[in-house]
This record gives structure tokens, sequence and C-alpha cells, in this order.
């Protein structure tokens, strides 16, 4: 895109009054946050800004615009308008931006940062290109930020142990260099400048040496004698400094070994061994043994024996010298002839070294009588003069014959055994001079492996000769490896890492070799999970164990030989999963609904919220807290009971939602919430209120005029309850006036209509008591009101009709239907001749009154059913009737014309 925009604006440059290419120059630390200002383009380059002076015409805004998001553009942010140049949030570190190899560039980021090899605040720079529109300003700018070092890295050793060699005979002022100098990624004085010794011993001093590209290399510098005789190594700590401040040290640990040279020669501790030999040795009788010491080490340290070339042969031949041990044997049979002297000189040869010497005098005794002979034939497998016996033979197991004799045949021979172990030694009959050797107790390998008895032979002179034996017990398989216990108790928090160590398993065996070698088995009832390393005996878990699903686990191991056959035994463990709170108190339900019927007792029990936790003790303890109404509501920690505080009055309010706030014990504690809607159920405790008429002194002009079935008046009641405890009905239950059966009232509507045409003898006042009652269960409430009627063509005197009605009425309260009465006679006569007739009037009268009425209760019912069952699942509500008019409230009367 850049370049297609130079070649679109390339033809009319010459145009643009600041059409030319710019450099700008800044430097910042490195690893500063983001957001500090690095430098503002439009005001070093001096560009007009919003804030400057403006020019006579117009101009378009100016616009700033990387022309590359390369790497370098991460590090900054460009403000496209002000043109501020401030960094960005990835933080700038100069150690992994420039590598210090003169002048590399980071792969596939042409220009974008550059580095040097000098120390200069210009060795890492950070490139940008920044266009700036728009045509009448238009420039490249090339922006070069340095990066300056800070010290945020300390001296490091590529290594943690350094070992150096210094030979003993090292003069002073020897210098050594030090491998792997410590490194330091900072520049400058930042970087390693310093080398200590934490403990020279008193020998010991560092230098350092810089060479032409300013890398630093410590020298080990001897400042005293050295002997490895004395001290073969010392261990001090090689501490770095860098130049920063404060400076940042880094360590490692520096090994100095002293190599042998070979400055000892090798010294007899005696000049002169005095050794007696008795004439009637046998051959490969040990003589004596010499010993040199050459406190060198290795070749150094190489011995040799040799006899001095004083040494005559004879004795030479008499006497085997071994060169590397110096042990001297008798080597030839002592005779008549023999030399009773000699004297050996025996030189002890190292490299490089003048001998040592040392000087043996043996001196033979001539005996003139032969020892007993001791003459064995071994039962038992012998190799070399070792017996080998298994720990498992019987008692009595036969090991050798031994036949006693006197060579001379003049003496009687005795013997006996001499040593400790299960062994006797007894003559074997009938034969004479024949003993047996043979075990006496079991034997025990890993009691005692070894036994080292004699047979002693002597003769009555007191000659006595010794044949050593050596029995070499051999190891059965006999011992079953042995848990150090029997019941492995373990413990583990739950939730732990996978491959979790648990234990390590020991189980000793007192056998030997292969037999004693003890192998790890997991038993057949150890879930999958469990893993035990067949060598070490380390027991894992090799996932997340989870206390609320499993909290113990039992099952055994084995621990088994390598003998054959195979022996083993068998160990319990037994795991216990601690507890972690991991749980949440978790309710029942999210929603709890509560239907509680309205003047429920206060702190009385409204319903229980039943929470659990899977954590245990004090993680699984869970406390209730109400969020939201607290000042009403109250529940019990404990049991979960919620209660109001008060009596509750669905008029009031209806329904409740609440909050519950669980909260376990747990160390952070865990907590959730339920919400909690209590609706509370309509009691009849409101009977209907009047609304219209709202007195019982009002009263109403009823005109003669008024035609049948016209609507005189209405009865508005309300009630606060609801459902059938607020539907109303109204009925007529007194009537007072000259014929009070000419008006009705709708038990539904309460509108109050003219029965019959109102005649002359109809005029006055008409009182009728309005029962207002509503459908509640069990006991319907109600309420009355009195309606006044005046009959009349005007109102002439308003206050007798006031004195009137001030008056307490006289009327019989019944809830049946009124009927209707006949005026008697005046005269006796005409009566008595009536009589019949008027019975039979009234019969058939009230006949069909009742007939009339029962019909009209059955459509009543019929019609009341369908309305019921279209609205059994609705809230009956009575509205207050929108047609009364205000001025009917006053007690003046109203003309109503017929309809």
């Amino acid at each position: 895109h850049l370049l297609l925009f130079l070649l679109f604006v390339g033809p009319f440059n010459c145009f643009a009054s600041y059409s030319r290419a710019t450099e700008l120059f800044y430097s910042l630390n490195e690893g500063l946050p983001a957001g500090v200002l690095i430098g503002s383009l439009a005001r070093d380059l001096r560009l007009p800004t919003a804030g400057g002076q403006r020019p006579a015409a117009p101009q378009p805004p100016l616009s700033f615009t990387l022309a590359s998001r390369g790497l370098g553009g991460q590090y900054v942010h460009l403000d496209n308008r002000s043109g501020e140049l401030h960094t960005s949030d990835l933080e700038i570190d100069r150690e992994a931006l420039c590598v210090e190899s003169g002048g590399a560039t980071v792969p596939g980021e042409t220009d974008t940062i550059s580095s040097f090899s000098s120390s200069s605040p210009e060795a890492c720079l950070l490139l940008l290109d920044v266009l700036v529109l728009p045509q009448e300003y238009f420039r490249l700018v090339k922006v070069k930020i340095a990066i300056r070092d800070v010290n945020d890295n300390a001296p490091r050793f590529p290594v943690p142990h350094i070992h150096l060699s210094v030979p003993e005979n090292a003069p002073v002022n020897t210098r050594l260099a030090i491998e792997h100098p410590a490194l330091d990624p900072d520049v400058g004085t930042n970087g390693v400048q310093t080398y200590r010794l934490r403990d020279n011993y008193g020998v010991f001093t560092l230098d350092v040496e810089e060479n032409e590209s300013g890398e630093r290399t410590p020298y080990l510098i001897v400042m005293g004698t050295l002997d490895r005789e004395t001290r073969e190594e010392y261990v001090t700590v090689i501490v770095a400094e860098d130049g920063g401040t404060p400076p940042l040290v880094g360590s490692a640990t520096l090994t100095i070994g002293i190599s042998d040279i070979n400055d000892n020669c090798p010294q007899f501790s005696d000049s002169q061994l005095n050794i007696t030999l008795y004439g009637n040795s046998s051959l490969g009788t040990h003589v004596a043994t010499v010993h040199a010491v050459d406190l060198d080490l290795g070749t150094n340290a190489q011995i040799t024996y040799s006899y001095s070339q004083k040494v005559p042969q004879p004795s030479r031949d008499l006497f085997h010298l071994d060169e590397s041990t110096g042990v001297i044997a008798l080597s030839s049979k002592v005779d008549g002839n023999t030399p009773r002297l000699h004297r050996l000189i025996i030189l002890g040869n190292g490299p490089g070294c003048i001998p040592a010497v040392i000087t043996v005098l043996v001196t033979i005794i001539k005996v003139m009588m032969r020892p007993p002979e001791v003459v064995p034939r071994f039962i038992a497998n012998e190799v070399e003069g070792v017996v080998y016996l298994k720990e498992l033979e019987p008692v009595n197991t036969p090991i050798a014959f031994f036949t006693i004799k006197d060579p001379d045949e003049k003496y009687k021979v005795n013997c006996y055994l001499d040593g400790d172990g299960p062994f006797r030694l007894s003559p074997y009959k009938p034969y004479n001079n024949e003993y047996l050797l043979e075990t006496t107790e079991p034997l025990d390998y890993e009691t005692q492996q070894l036994y080292e008895i004699s047979v002693v032979a002597w003769n009555s002179e007191g000659f006595n000769v010794n044949k050593v034996i050596k029995i070499q017990l051999l190891d059965d398989n006999d011992n079953s490896p042995v848990f150090s216990q029997q019941l492995i108790e373990l413990s583990i928090e739950e939730n732990n890492v996978p491959n979790a160590f648990l234990t390590k398993l020991h189980a000793t065996d007192a056998d030997s070799g292969e037999r004693g070698k003890v192998s790890y088995f997991l038993g057949p009832d150890a879930p999958s999970y469990f893993s035990l390393d067949k060598t070490t005996g380390v027991l894992t878990v090799a996932t997340q164990l989870d206390r609320e699903e499993k909290e113990k686990y039992r099952y055994t191991v084995k621990a088994v030989d390598s003998g054959f056959p195979p022996r083993e035994s068998i160990a319990t463990v037994t795991i216990t999963v601690l507890d972690k709170n991991d749980n949440s108190p978790r309710f029942i339900n999210k929603d709890f609904s509560f239907f509680v019927p309205e003047n429920f007792p206060g702190f009385g029990e409204i319903g229980v919220i039943s929470v659990t936790d899977a954590d245990a003790g004090q993680n699984g303890w869970v406390a209730l807290s109400v969020l939201n109404g607290s000042d009403i509501f109250v529940i019990d920690t404990g049991k979960g009971v919620l209660r109001a505080k008060v009596s509750l009055d669905r008029e009031q309010q209806s329904s409740y939602v609440l909050w519950i706030e669980a909260v376990d014990g747990g160390d952070p504690a865990l907590s959730s919430t339920a919400k909690i809607t209590i609706l509370l159920l309509d009691i009849n405790d409101n009977p209907p209120l009047v609304l219209f008429p709202q007195s019982n002194m009002s009263y109403l002009l009823v005109l003669p005029s008024t035609l049948p079935g016209s609507p005189i008046t209405e009865v508005y009641a309300v009630d606060k309850d609801t459902g059938m405890n607020a539907v109303i009905a109204y009925s007529i239950i007194g009537r007072r006036g000259p014929r009070p059966e000419s008006f009705r009232i709708d038990p539904k509507t309460g509108n109050i209509t003219l029965e019959e045409s109102l005649m002359q003898n109809d005029y006055g006042l008409y009182r009728l008591l309005v029962k207002v009652s509503d459908h509640g269960y069990p006991e319907p409430l109600h309420s009355t009101v009195m309606v006044n009627l005046f009959v009349n063509d005007t109102v002439s005197n308003e206050s007798y009709i006031e004195s009137l009605l001030r008056k307490e009425p006289d009327i019989n309260i019944e809830e049946k239907q009124p009927q209707i009465s006949v005026e008697p006679t005046h005269k006796k006569m005409e009566s008595a001749s009536c009589m019949p007739t008027l019975v039979a009037l009234s019969i058939i009268s009230l006949g069909s009154i009742t007939l009339v009425t029962g019909m009209g209760i059955y459509i009543c019912l019929r019609k009341g059913k369908k309305q019921h069952r279209a609205d059994e699942n609705l809230e009956v509500q009575i509205p207050l009737n929108g047609r009364i008019n205000l001025h009917m409230l006053e007690k003046k009367p109203v003309e109503i014309s017929n309809i």
C-alpha cells in the first residue's frame, strides 16, 4: 500500500510545500511501563497543530501513520492526530531485542531493530517509518529510538560448579584461567566488572584480565605453598559482580583440586626385623612380611620389593620374597647343611626414588623331634582348605575324618578341637587315631556365615601341631521378607497432584544375594490408579482423589524375594483422604416456593430450606442468612427453618422474594444462594367495603313517572380479599315504604331497578337495607347499607325528609324474598264473605311466585356455573364503577328521568 501511495503522489510532489525526508532521534530506558511519552512528532517537526496559529485558509487535519506494523511498531503507540509516540503495553527488553553481534537485524523484520557492538546509547535502535499526511504536509519521517540499557540482569555462571586442578608444586604467583566465566546480558558498566572469592584460605586470590573485545576473564593466583599430602582439595565460592547501582551479583561453587606429584619416596617403619624359624617347618611356612609406605597417590605410590645384591644366593633360594606384597615364605626344606643365620637385605623401590632398606635376620632353630601329623579326609565339599556347608543341613552332619599319628611312632598322640561353633571332634570307633568332625546344632547363615576351628594334636613330649579348618555356610532361601510395619496408615489431602508420592515401603530379607533381593507388588484388591515401584517400593497415586467420592482406601501389598521358590509377606495399606473445602453449599432446589396463609402468627414456621455440603468437619458446616428482607424474615442457621418476625397481611403485600445465602466454614469460605418465593394465601378477613352510597343518610328523588325496569341507583362495594373471598353478592334484607317491593337489586351488579309502575298511593320515603356479602370460606363476611329513595314529583321540604332519615327505621330483617301483602278491608262483613276467594288467590299467587322464583334461581345458577367455569382460575376483582357522578354523593335529591 505504501508503494502504491508513493507512486500516486510522486508526480505531484513538486506541489507539496513540506515534501522531504526527515530523521528524528529519541532515546529511552528499557523496561518502561505503557504510556510513557517518547516524543511528539508534530512538535519536533514544527508542524502546525490545532493549538497553533491558524492558517489563512482552512487546512485538513494532520495525520500520522506507521508505514509498517513490523516488530518495532509493537513496542510503541502512535497517536494519529497529535503525532505523540508513547510506549505500548509490550515492555521493551533490550537484551531480548538486540543481539550484541554488530549490526544484526531481527529476521523477517527489515530495518525495525538494529544493534551495534559498542556500548553507547546508540547500541540498540528501534527504527520506525512514519507517514505524515495530508498531501500539503506529506513527508516520510525516519524515527530512531535508542534503547538505553538498565541494570536488570545479574551476572550468571553457565555452570553451578567449577572445577580447577592445581599441581601441588605450583610456584607462588602461578596464574590459572577459570573456565566458564560469568555472563551478564547487560552492557557497559552494567556488565560483569569484578570477581572475588568468599574464602581464599590464605593461599589463593583472583585477578581479572580484559581482552580487546572487552570480555573479562577471572584468573586464580596461587599465593602460598601447596601440599597435597596435607590438603588435597579446597572448596570455596566465586562471586561475580557487575557495575550497576546497586550492583548485582552471581555465584558458583569453585572446587580447587591439588594434583599429586612424585615428591615422596617409600619408607619402612623399622630398619630391622628379627625372626626365629624352627628347622622342622614345612614348605610355604610364613616367615615375615615387610611393608613400606609412600604418601603419594596412584603410580607415584607404587612399591615393589626385591633382595639387595648383598643377599647370597643360598638365602634367596631358601626364602621366597613376593615383590608385590613383601611376604617372605620358606621355599626349600631345612636340613642339617642349612646355615642357622640368614641376613636378608630387602629394598622398597618407588618410581624415581632411592630405595628404602630393611634388614630381616632369620635364625633357624634345630629340632631333634618331629611333631605329630594331622591328616584330614573331607566328607563335605572342600576347596582350598575351606569347607562349604548348607545352612539347612541336619544335625550330626559329618564334615571330615582326621587321622592323628606320630611320625616317629614313639609317643602317644592326643587331639582336641579348638574354636567356637556347633561342631564336635570325637573318636571314631573301633579305629584308633581316627576322629570324626560333625555338626551338633542346626546352622543358621543369618546368625554366622564363617567358622574357623583348629584340630590340635600333641604328643607326650609337649610338641603340638594345629590344623586350621574354615567352614563357610551357604545361604538358603529360608527367610521371607519382613515389612517394617504390618499396617501402614497413610493420609493425603484430596485434589492431590497426579502421581503424588504417598510413602516408600520397606521390607528386609535376612537371606543373602538374590535370595534377599526384595520386590514390591500391589495386592489384587488395590485400585488401578495406585502404583507401586517394583524396585524402590515407592507408592504413588496416579489420579486426583476426591474425599466426597471415597474417603478410605484399604488394600494389601506384597514383598517377594528372588529365591527359588520365592517367599513373600503381606502388609495392609490404609489411606485416609483428608478433606479440603472444594465444595460449595448446595441447596436441594435453586428455587423454593412456600404458600403461607395470611395472618400467619409471627415466628411461625414458614418452611425448611434444605442445604447440604459434601465436605466434612468445619468445611461442611453451613450457615444460612437472609440477604434481603432481613427486617421481616429470619432463618434458623442450624435447622434451616424460615420464619417471619411479624404477622403477614396479604392485602399489604401478596408475595415476597428472598435470597438466602449459604456459607460454609472453610477457609476461604465458599457460598451459594437460592431464591425463595413466599406466596400469601388469602383468608377471608375483610368484609366488603361499600363505596356508594357513602352514607345511610343520603337519599335519591324518584319521579313517579319512572317506567318499570328503569335503573334507579346502585350499591357499589369492593373487597380487599381475593378469589371467592372477594366475590360480592347484593341482596335487600329489609324494606320500608308505601310499597317497598316495588324495587329490586341485582345480586351481582348491585343495580337497583323499579319493578312496578308507581301509583299515587306509592308516594313517600322508601328505605331499603341492602346486605353486601362475600363468598368467603368457611364464613362469609358482609356489610350493610341503607338506600333511601323518595318517590315524589319534587322535594318541597328537604328538612322534613332529613328528619325522617334521622329516625331509626323500623325494618324487619329478612333474608327471604319479601312477599307482596294484600291490604285488609275496612268492613268485617266483606272480609268474611271474600275469605275463600282471598285464600284461593293467595295460594295461586304464592305458587306463581314460587314457580317464578325457582325458575329464576335455576337460570341464575346455570349462568353462575358457566361464569364460574370461565373464571375459576382467575382472581375475581370488582372494579369501581366509572359512571358514578360525584354530585350524587351529596344529600340533595336528583331527578331521574324515564328511560
